[in-house]
């Protein structure tokens, strides 16, 4: 009995027309999902190239760019990793970029918390010439900094990268970080000091776990600026054993030709860790951006 009431009062709700506000709310998700699509698919269709043309042979890649490789070439890869030495460059890659991570993120989170937790005098004034450091042209600087580097002895060694990186990525960090610290009640630090916890122990067991999604956005930008890197590493190093992978893709190309197949290869591989890391820690970009967008 109640079976034939639930199928009776359900061919009843299906009967009655849709209402002109749900047509519309329909079509206009419809709209917006198919938008974003296309959206991804522009986004997303330079990787999906790069990887085709990977597969490819100089004469498919000139003939046919955009089409799908006719025989693919997984040869390409192995041999672009074996020319340009991408072994030992991706590993001086992994040093320097690891390095200066962690040096941007331990004095950039122990700068914002100081900047945002505590009052004192030129508090603003610090906080304004780090935000400004955003604004110097990075660039700008490589003939002093090559000048000061050469005068410390430090050109063709791993510090020529890492100090560099660190100052420059620094300001952004803190910004990151410090909009988001602001943020977190102040109660969760009077009760810690009421339990006995000093300030190196409220930064290091309250500070840092609650900051991990600010501290993420800063590491996934810093890991992409630095892993990608090329003007510093050309200007400062001149070592083939100290190399890093944006010069080692540099192989490739003369100033006559460019061996393009061996190019989009080795650019495939250097293209996969960054993919991977922005692929794990998505999440936690997206709460870091958002950081101090709303209060309470």
């Amino acid at each position: 009995m109640k079976s034939s009431s639930a199928a009776a009062a359900v061919r009843t709700r299906d009967s009655y027309p849709m209402s002109a506000g749900r047509r519309k709310a329909r079509i206009t998700r419809i709209c917006v999902s198919c938008g974003l699509g296309a959206y991804a698919l522009v986004t997303l269709y330079p990787l999906i190239w790069l990887y085709l043309s990977a597969f490819k042979t100089n004469e498919e890649f000139y003939a046919h760019p955009f089409g799908l490789p006719q025989s693919w070439q997984w040869s390409n890869f192995a041999r672009a990793w074996e020319v340009s030495g991408m072994g030992l460059a991706m590993l001086n890659s992994f040093i320097v970029t690891t390095l200066s991570l962690a040096l941007t993120l331990l004095l950039g989170a122990l700068a914002a918390y100081i900047l945002a937790r505590f009052t004192f005098r030129g508090r603003a004034l610090i906080h304004l010439l780090f935000v400004l450091g955003m604004l110097i042209p990075i660039h700008s600087t490589l003939v002093p900094l090559f000048i000061m580097m050469n005068q410390m002895g430090i050109l063709n060694t791993y510090a020529a990268l890492i100090l560099p990186y660190t100052a420059f990525e620094l300001p952004i960090a803190i910004f990151i970080v410090a909009a988001y610290l602001a943020n977190i009640p102040k109660e969760m630090e009077e009760a810690a000091l009421v339990d006995g916890c000093g300030y190196t122990g409220i930064f290091a067991r309250i500070m840092l776990p609650v900051s991990l999604p600010a501290l993420a956005t800063v590491a996934i930008l810093g890991f992409l600026r630095f892993w990608n890197d090329f003007a510093f590493a050309l200007v400062f190093i001149n070592s083939p054993a100290m190399k890093t992978l944006p010069l080692s893709l540099s192989v490739f190309a003369t100033g006559y030709s460019t061996d393009y197949k061996l190019t989009m290869a080795a650019l495939g591989i250097a293209a996969l860790p960054t993919i991977i890391i922005y692929i794990l820690f998505q999440e936690q970009v997206m709460k870091g951006m958002a950081a101090g967008a709303v209060k309470g």
